[in-house]
């Protein structure tokens, strides 16, 4: 919500300052988030008139002139071509800081001619972004020496509230002084709603046809001319950065950011028949003002006549009735529309108005009536001829039904917020607020105005008192729990889920934060069958309608719109829930991690692009920060379908699957429009055991004086015959001297029989106790010889 200074003290008498004023509405609970003040930048630079202008005795295109600058005549020396003596522009002086440039004015010889100062044009002020040929001309009322951002209204600084949704009362200025008011700033100015006197019945009546709309007030207003509006309307509107359209459109405007009371007016030549409020009922057009055309949904609340729909209730107008400069009769409509109806409504279409901002929060009902009455006397007073006819106020429908008094105990604010306010003054500011107060003997009845929809009981009535009191008075209290809790803080699923963030971090990846949701199409790629997948029964978006059983889609998509602006190689993680509707409580803890593109260029290593093992190595290290016991992990090739078969795999301990790594199924990429290849893997941390271990104490460090020696071995086997499952026979032999395992070297092809492979493990032994003999390292060979030919065939390499 955006308003300018000089605006609020229209409805605010008041002489506190700006800074006052914002401290007042921060305090108040309408947070300023900035001041936009204009008028600091422009406040050197005054009106001059050009007395004389002569050429420039070095220069055809320069002119010497004497300038008043209402104190002093001074020599400036000007380029520019409307330069002219008796011109009325704006002068700046040496030293003067230029808004357009940022920079100081200096002092100057211009073709061995002093010049005291510069004649400015718009972009050199700041005022215009393009540059603009010529200076200022300004009025021949203009006063010279004035200072120009007082003459031409820029010296009025706008506040900008960041408004809470409880409070569409505040969405308009007088709202916003109305609670200034009640805070002890100033003195409320009373609106002056008096009724005009209609000289025939409304020719236009309406009829209302859905609960949706419950008052509807309107009048037909003849023989009007639709001119622009006057100075001061077009400067309010340009304050808060609306463009000024016509003087029936800005008054309509001017009303909805004033009173929050949105209007709107009908070119009544245009309207065939009566006025109608009613439901859409589906597949009804409409070609709106703001540019777009829009299908109308069956339930829609829409107003029409016997031609068709004219304006979607509360949201939007239509071409077919707008107002235009050759306009001269008008309907003028004030009604109340349904929040809820507005909302859905503007949700579906995607219009986003001013009129909706506020329908949507909640209108003041009662300001029905008195908003037509002061729109009308504007339009009379704007737009009026002699001739002009003003029409009977016809009102259809009643106003929603009031809320009834809350019962506000006398000692409520002691025992809710620890300040005991007199009931005097607790009656004092909720009656400045508006609210209707009786005084009983031990409470308060209170009754809440029309324009407070968002109060609804003693919690809110105290909430109001402190607020407009001051939170300062609450008096700060140290709180004692009372007891000390004997179970952790943190859950075993919540340090798996830390410990894992630390882990896909150190691996080079950064963490995203995607939404839980995702589109019914994407879910399908992943396993999200209509019978698997949890479906919205009312998304926030019509693309986001099922709740994701997988956030490897997600990361995907934050991938490709990277790689859409030029970053194309991306590390991903994230860790949270997947929803699947056979698991027990809906929901599955995981951490997804995604590499795509390529990996980093380095002097030591060439790039490549990033693969299954790249995927593998980042689950390993997620398993492993987690708890999970990685030295007895099984590594199948069974993973689901949206991995690439062939370039994937599952992280097993036994029967139980601890996660799934892999290439992504290029369908899968091919759907989101994403260039592969990409590494992607999914870490189910409800899945990993719980640790034997008891305590939280670290084993102790064991180091052994004893060297360890290094063997290669190079096997030849069947090519089905995987690394895991050898490295596991090799580890089996001894598992006291062996400590480590690796394949470091796979080799097919010339000198080895058809369908079969060498692969190349490097075995780590380390000796304990004693020095082992070279018969006793024989020894071990044999067997770890044996145990690979007996696990899986395998035969050494000559």
């Amino acid at each position: 919500m955006k308003l300018s200074l000089s605006w609020l003290k229209q409805h605010l008498d008041t002489t506190a300052t700006l800074d006052e004023i914002s401290a007042k509405l921060t305090a108040i609970g309408l947070e300023v988030e900035g001041v936009a003040d204009g008028g600091k930048a422009l406040a050197p630079f005054v009106v001059a008139q050009v007395m004389t202008a002569e050429k420039h005795p070095q220069a055809d295109r320069l002119k010497v002139c004497s300038v008043n600058t209402g104190k002093e005549t001074i020599q400036v020396v000007c380029g520019a071509p409307n330069c002219r003596a008796g011109l009325k522009t704006v002068l700046a002086r040496p030293g003067n800081v230029m808004p357009g440039t940022g920079k100081p004015l200096e002092k100057g010889v211009i073709r061995g001619v002093e010049s005291q100062g510069m004649l400015c044009a718009e972009d050199e002020l700041g005022l215009v972004d393009e540059d603009k040929p010529g200076i200022i001309e300004l009025p021949d009322d203009a006063p010279v020496g004035a200072k120009f951002a007082s003459y031409a209204g820029f010296d009025d600084p706008v506040l900008e509230i960041n408004l809470t949704p409880n409070r569409p009362d505040c969405a308009g200025v007088y709202g916003i002084a109305r609670d200034l008011a009640a805070a002890g700033l100033g003195t409320l100015r009373q609106i002056d709603a008096q009724a005009v006197a209609g000289s025939e019945p409304c020719p236009i009546k309406v009829a209302i046809e859905t609960p949706a709309c419950s008052l509807f007030a309107g009048r037909v207003i003849r023989n009007i001319q639709n001119r622009p509006s006057p100075e001061w309307l077009q400067r309010r509107l340009k304050s808060v950065g609306l463009r000024p359209i016509s003087a029936l459109v800005d008054i309509t405007n001017f009303l909805t950011l004033d009173f929050a009371r949105p209007l709107h007016v009908f070119d009544a030549k245009k309207i065939k028949g009566h006025l109608w409020v009613r439901a859409a009922k589906g597949g009804e057009t409409l070609d709106a003002l703001n540019g777009k055309s829009y299908t109308l949904e069956s339930g829609m609340t829409a107003i029409g006549d016997d031609t068709g729909v004219l304006s979607l209730a509360g949201i939007v107008g239509g071409v077919g009735s707008s107002c235009d400069e050759a306009t001269t009769e008008v309907f003028l409509e004030s009604a109340w529309f349904d929040p809820a109806r507005t909302a859905r409504t503007g949700r579906a279409l995607q219009i986003v108005s001013d009129a909706r901002y506020r329908f949507e929060r909640g209108v003041d009902p009662a300001s029905t009536a008195p908003g037509a009455e002061i729109a009308t006397r504007l339009i009379v007073e704007l737009c009026g001829t002699p001739q002009t006819v003003v029409s009977q106020l016809h009102v259809t429908g009643a106003e929603p039904p009031a809320k009834g008094a809350y019962i506000l105990p006398h000692k409520a604010c002691a025992k809710r917020l620890g300040v005991d306010v007199p009931v005097d003054e607790q009656a004092a500011i909720l009656s400045k607020l508006g609210f209707k107060v009786a005084s009983g003997k031990d409470s308060l009845s209170v009754t809440p105005p029309s324009w407070r929809p968002d109060i609804e009981g003693v919690a809110d009535l105290t909430e109001e008192i402190i607020r407009i009191k001051g939170y300062e008075h609450i008096p700060a209290t140290v709180s004692s729990c009372g007891f000390v809790s004997s179970t952790p803080l943190l859950d075993t699923l919540d340090k798996r889920s830390s410990a894992a963030r630390r882990a896909l971090a150190a691996q080079g990846l950064m963490e995203a934060v995607t939404w839980s949701f995702m589109p019914g199409a994407q879910a399908a790629l992943f396993g999200g069958e209509v019978d698997h997948v949890l479906r919205l029964q009312n998304p926030i978006s019509s693309d986001l309608d099922v709740m994701r059983p997988s956030i490897l889609g997600n990361l995907i998509a934050a991938a490709q719109r990277n790689a859409a602006r030029g970053f194309g190689d991306a590390g991903l993680f994230e860790v949270g829930p997947i929803f699947l509707r056979e698991k027990k409580a809906g929901q599955v803890l995981v951490a997804a991690a995604l590499r795509a593109g390529a990996t980093p260029r380095h002097w030591a290593a060439s790039s490549r692009p990033v693969d299954a093992f790249d995927a593998k190595a980042d689950a390993l290290a997620a398993l492993a920060a987690a708890g999970a016991p990685v030295a007895s992990l099984q590594v199948t090739t069974d993973a689901p379908v949206w991995y690439h078969p062939g370039r994937s795999g599952a992280l097993r301990l036994g029967p139980n699957v601890l996660a799934y790594f892999g290439e992504a199924h290029p369908s899968v990429l091919a759907a989101y429009d994403a260039i592969g290849p990409m590494a992607v893997c999914e870490v189910f941390l409800e899945a990993i055991p719980q640790s034997r271990a008891t305590g939280s104490a670290k084993p102790l460090l064991t180091l052994e004086p004893l060297q360890p020696l290094t063997r290669d071995f190079a096997f030849v086997v069947e090519n089905a015959v995987t690394a895991a499952k050898l490295v596991k026979a090799v580890k089996d032999v001894d598992k006291a001297l062996i400590r480590e395992v690796n394949a470091f070297d796979v080799y097919q092809g010339e000198h080895l029989p058809q369908g079969k492979k060498s692969l190349a493990l490097s075995v780590t032994v380390q000796p304990v106790g004693k020095t082992l003999t070279d018969a006793e390292i024989e020894a071990l060979g044999k067997r770890i010889a044996d145990s690979a030919a007996k696990a899986v065939g395998a035969e050494l390499r000559g």
